[in-house]
Order: C-alpha cells, then sequence, then structure tokens
C-alpha cells in the first residue's frame, strides 16, 4: 500500500493522488553544457523512458530530456488502467491491409496485449512497485451496449482466452460491484490496473541504472537537423546520431510538421476519501471498469482504498473549473452508497487526440524521428510505440513502417480549427450514442 508522502514533493507535480503517493519522489538535473549520446529523446512521459529502456537494454547511450518532471504529463496523470483496447482499431484495419494482406486481423490482435506483455516483465525484472494488479470490467451502460461485449467475447474465446475473459448478466455484475447502473459487463483478468506515476519514475530508474542520462526542467527549445542532429536548451546541448521526439500533446516542436496532426481534450480525475471497509463491499474484486459509452466513465480502487474516478472528456482544449463538481453525480450515480463522499483529489489530464486514432510514427528528416497519438490509451500504447521506435532506431522498421505508412488528417490552423472539430465529433457521437 502506498502512503501519502510530503506535501513538498507532490507540490513540485501536477498536485494529484498520484503524485501525493510517490515512492521515490527523484529529482533529475538540469541539462547545463554539452552531451554527446547515440539517442536523444525528448519527453519524459511513457514513450521517452519506454523508449529509452529499449535501447538502453541494447546497449545505446541514451538522454532523456524533460521540460518539467519525469511523468509531469499525462502518464502520471491518467486513470491507470491497461486494457487490450485500441483506439483507431478499425481504421488500422482498413489502411494496414493493403500491407499486411489476411494477416492484419492477427497483427492487429496481438498488439493489444503486447503492452502488457512489456508492463509485466518490466515490473517483474526492475522490481518496481507500482500497485499492479489484475482483473477489469467493460460494462454495458445500455441494453444496446451488450451485442458488442458478446462479439468481443467470442473473439476471445476464438483467440484461445477462454479462460481470461467472461461475459456476465446484470445479476452477475451485481454480484462484483455495488451498482444497479449496468446491464452486463466483459470481465476480463489479463487486463491490469496500476499507478501510472510510479510506474513511470521506475522505468526511469531503471533506464537510469542501464546509463541513461536524465534530464528535468530542460525544455528544447531548438532541434537542429542534419548529419549531426542536436537539441538545445536554455542552458545546454545534446549532441547525438538520432533524436526522437516523444513529447505527444505537450509540446509546440517542429510546427512546420506537426501542427495540425494532434489536439489535446482534457480529461477530469477525483480521488475520495479512504472508503474503509466500504471499499471491500463495493468492489470485493478490486476491479476496473469503464463503461461502453463513447464519452465513457472509468474507475478503480486505489491501494489504500480511495475510489478513483475520471469520465467526462472534454474536447475543448480547456481545463475544467471544477472537475469534482462535474464528476460527483457521475460518482453517486454509480454508487449510491457514496452520497456526499468527501474527495480529496481532483486534477486534469491532457490526452493526445489523433483524428483517425492511429498512433502516429514518423521522421522528421532523416534522422529526427517522432511519435505520439493514443487518443486516451496510452499506458499500454506507448509502451508497444516505445518497442516499435527502439527497433527502427535500431534498425528493425518491419512493424515500424506498418505505422508510418498509414495516412493521418492534418488540421490547418491546428488547435483553433482541430479541437473545434474534436468537440463537434464528440457531440455527433454523444447523439448517436443516446440513439442506441
Amino acid at each position: 500500500m502506498t502512503a501519502i508522502q510530503n506535501p513538498l514533493a507532490a507540490s513540485q507535480r501536477c498536485p494529484s493522488y498520484y503524485s501525493a503517493t510517490l515512492n521515490d519522489p527523484t529529482a533529475y538535473p538540469t541539462l547545463q553544457g554539452q552531451v554527446a549520446v547515440d539517442v536523444v529523446i525528448i519527453g519524459g512521459g511513457f514513450t521517452g523512458v519506454a523508449s529509452a529502456v529499449e535501447l538502453a537494454e541494447k546497449g545505446l547511450k541514451v538522454a532523456i530530456v524533460e521540460s518539467h518532471r519525469i511523468g509531469w504529463g499525462a502518464s502520471g496523470r491518467n486513470g491507470g488502467q491497461v486494457t487490450g483496447s485500441l483506439s483507431g482499431d478499425q481504421a488500422m484495419r482498413k489502411q494496414m491491409r493493403a500491407k499486411l494482406g489476411a494477416e492484419v486481423d492477427d497483427f492487429i490482435w496481438h498488439l493489444r496485449w503486447r503492452g502488457h506483455q512489456i508492463i509485466q516483465q518490466r515490473v517483474d525484472k526492475y522490481a518496481i512497485a507500482c500497485d499492479l494488479k489484475h482483473g477489469h470490467l467493460h460494462a454495458a451502460y445500455k441494453p444496446s451496449h451488450l451485442p458488442e461485449l458478446r462479439a468481443d467475447h467470442e473473439e476471445a474465446v476464438r483467440r484461445g482466452l477462454g479462460d481470461q475473459v467472461s461475459l456476465l448478466d446484470r445479476e452477475q455484475v451485481r454480484s462484483l460491484l455495488g451498482s444497479e447502473l449496468y446491464h452486463g459487463a466483459l470481465k476480463n483478468t489479463r487486463n491490469m490496473h496500476l499507478h501510472p506515476l510510479n510506474l513511470c519514475l521506475g522505468e526511469a530508474r531503471a533506464a537510469h541504472s542501464l546509463g541513461a542520462l536524465i534530464f528535468e526542467h530542460s525544455p528544447v527549445l531548438e532541434i537542429i537537423h542534419g548529419a549531426q542532429p542536436a537539441v538545445i536548451t536554455a542552458q545546454g546541448r545534446i549532441d547525438a546520431k538520432q533524436v526522437l521526439l516523444a513529447g505527444d500533446v505537450y509540446h509546440k516542436l517542429e510546427p512546420g510538421q506537426l501542427k495540425g496532426k494532434i489536439f489535446p481534450a482534457m480529461g477530469g480525475i477525483v480521488t475520495t476519501e479512504p472508503l474503509g471497509d466500504l471499499a471491500q463491499r463495493l468492489n470485493p474484486e478490486d476491479l476496473a471498469v469503464y463503461d461502453c459509452r463513447f464519452v465513457l466513465d472509468y474507475y478503480r480502487m486505489t491501494a489504500d482504498g480511495r475510489l478513483l474516478f475520471g469520465g467526462g472528456a472534454n474536447y475543448s482544449g480547456k481545463d475544467s473549473r471544477d472537475i469534482a463538481g462535474e464528476l460527483r453525480p457521475c460518482i453517486e450515480r454509480t454508487f449510491p452508497a457514496l452520497k456526499g463522499v468527501g474527495i480529496d483529489f481532483q486534477w486534469s489530464c491532457a490526452m493526445g487526440i489523433v483524428i483517425n486514432r492511429i498512433p502516429q510514427l514518423g521522421k522528421l528528416s532523416d534522422n529526427v524521428w517522432y511519435c505520439q497519438g493514443y487518443s486516451g490509451h496510452g499506458i499500454a500504447t506507448s509502451h508497444i510505440m516505445g518497442e516499435i521506435m527502439a527497433q527502427a532506431i535500431t534498425g528493425q522498421l518491419e512493424h515500424y513502417d506498418t505505422f508510418a505508412a498509414c495516412r493521418h488528417i492534418r488540421v490547418p490552423f491546428g488547435d483553433q480549427l482541430g479541437n473545434p472539430m474534436l468537440a463537434a465529433g464528440m457531440w455527433y457521437y454523444q447523439m448517436l450514442e443516446r440513439l442506441r
């Protein structure tokens, strides 16, 4: 069980339950002077640290340069669920079929679970304490959601996961959750949930133990392209053979090629006061949950018996002024026993949304790469992409080429037009949802 840490350590990060329960609030230095490495990675979130571990394990000298703190962005603020859901799987299937042919379905299926394998193996190998647990429910909010869950169950059974998935009716869900809200659910014991900030920091420590250099509070001002690429910060410079831009939606670098390809959607998360014995009664198997709606609620219990609850993605790109006020009715509708419960933490998380929901992998020049855009499914997907980018940087291009060949919509005027488009799209799908 994690314990609430020194408030001073938490204040150096986005105030949240996660920053208040760090296992080890490690601080890395600011870049000063000149450094030379094989690969410099811009961004200290999951994509950056996962890629760094992969590359360092291959024997390369790696540096990570981060504007704030390791795990400062979405990697350290999300809902903590690791599931086999892929945003954009249908778009992937359509675009990748030309390259993969009949193998496209198998490729996407195995992709769903690769992130789980990487995370589990890394947690075990480097003894990362991140409250990792198994068990998840994908819950039917309406009767019309049940056919989708049946189809997912049938595919999982057909592919040999029959011992890890089960289709539950309404009464079976009630035995697992203290809620009358759902009409059924797909239970999956391969899916996981965890403390994402502790995972991210643990992976950074693993990379550091393998020789990676890590610099915090070192925003990159410029990327130098050419035969000898480099990144420039206010107080230093890193020369490298390869550069990986892994800042997702939080950076504004290289607007000439990247502007208008990814947009911020703001998600709100709260954590209640400790629930004591009530936590066990509401969720006796300690399962993570999300529902089937387009704009969904998601939640789980923390290691110290709080309800961590998120939902209501805001596609305007602007933070909510009262996250707790917006989510309290959702909590009380889901769990009437929590009416009036105290909320100890509230925070926002900016998710990088891609129009077609396919992660964006590519090159900005011969030896400057980028990887971004997980559309709300970042924990597992970022680890998959970190592996693919490390393979590509070391000359194994098969999986990278599959993603890099995908076509993406680039919206003129960037966020100014892209976020209103996303907001309109969200409204459209919410209207469809109401008609289901």
